[in-house]
């Protein structure tokens, strides 16, 4: 999409049970950049009452526990409208256990093993404790040149494969984790990216922080290599306090 006489279609992936951290807010965000500039832009809820299209422009998907990371595997694996708009190129934000659904497989409490989506080169294990506070990285993704912030909430630790890069570099908290332990990830890594899919484990929402990647996730939407910048005041003043906060 190119111009400004189509409405932009943002598709919200199970915000009935991928949702708990506040991760729709992306979707909100999203709308809002493109109506600043003048785009027509409206949000397709996507529940699972509902079969998943494959005709939205950009897709958004939050985090969530093990018991609906289980429904929305199923859901997502039997209605395989994602599958089908990433196999077209359409871009996609995965967050926490979004991205972890997107994997190869994950692990959940009592250690069974749930396939994924197989969209993205990663498998995740448990963590010995849990990743929780601030996190920071420094970008690793062309087009993105500001530090990357979220707050992340985890117990899993993602390893990536070939196929898969990581979004950032870790400069504060824990990012993509390690399995059975503590720290960083053994490469620092946060974050995947991996063909049209943007994921990372930052909450916050993740695009209230960051709206360079917003833009970024808008730009490929639309097809074109830039958009006009809109000047948000209130947002540099929250990533200088976000930024200050993953210091202490």
């Amino acid at each position: 999409m190119s111009t400004n006489d189509s409405t932009v279609r943002i598709g919200l992936i199970l915000p009935d049970v991928m949702g708990t951290y506040g991760d729709d807010g992306n979707a909100l965000i999203l709308r809002q950049r493109l109506r600043w500039r003048g785009y027509d832009a409206e949000i397709v809820r996507i529940t699972l009452d509902d079969p998943v299209p494959d005709s939205c422009d950009i897709y958004a998907v939050g985090g969530g526990e093990d018991a609906a990371q289980v429904l929305a595997t199923k859901h997502l694996s039997d209605s395989r409208g994602v599958q089908a708009a990433v196999a077209k190129g359409t871009p996609v934000l995965a967050i926490c256990a979004g991205m972890q659904i997107f994997g190869e497989w994950f692990a959940i409490a009592d250690g069974s093993r749930v396939p994924g989506l197989g969209l993205l080169d990663v498998t995740t294990l448990p963590q010995k404790t849990r990743s929780i506070g601030e996190v920071a990285s420094a970008p690793l993704l062309d087009g993105l040149t500001e530090p990357l912030l979220g707050f992340e909430n985890h117990m899993g630790a993602t390893e990536l494969g070939p196929d898969a890069a990581p979004l950032g570099r870790v400069t504060a908290g824990t990012g993509n984790g390690v399995a059975g332990g503590e720290g960083p990830a053994d490469d620092g890594g946060e974050g995947v990216v991996q063909g049209s899919i943007i994921a990372t484990y930052m909450h916050g929402p993740a695009l209230s922080r960051n709206p360079q990647l917003a833009d970024l996730l808008l730009s490929r939407a639309l097809g074109v290599d830039t958009l006009d910048p809109v000047d948000v005041p209130a947002q540099e003043r929250l990533r200088s306090e976000r930024l200050a906060a993953g210091r202490r």
